[in-house]
């Protein structure tokens, strides 16, 4: 979608650059079936991190809140990175996995419908 400024010439900031997070990237995860979190959630990541340390640190801070995620059976997530299937080493860094910054991740957690199955 195009945006007009108000006033002519405008040139705007751009704030979310690579170069503004240092050693760490911007990474954006979503929940499917679990619409209690409208839309993906945006961190502040280390490339350097693990998935293992992502879901312990990031992931656990912005969605154990839902019910589902207690339940959940790391094994057999599935998860989309950039709207392609990311085969999960729990091991590898997100560097090695494929994650640059502003990166879109997606996990499915097969059983977990969301809130009363209703996908809340």
């Amino acid at each position: 979608m195009s945006v007009i400024a108000i006033r002519p010439n405008y040139q705007g900031t751009v704030r979310d650059l690579q170069a503004n997070y240092g050693d760490h990237m911007l990474l954006y995860v979503g929940w499917d079936k679990h619409q209690l979190f409208c839309s993906a959630k945006a961190f502040v990541v280390s490339p350097q991190a693990t998935l293992a340390e992502l879901i312990a640190t990031a992931l656990t801070a912005g969605f154990a809140q839902h019910p589902d995620f207690a339940h959940i059976d790391w094994a057999t997530v599935t998860w989309t990175l950039n709207g392609e299937r990311l085969n999960a080493d729990m091991t590898q860094t997100l560097t090695e996995l494929g994650f640059d910054h502003k990166s879109l991740l997606r996990f499915v957690t097969p059983g977990l419908n969301g809130f009363q199955n209703l996908g809340i």
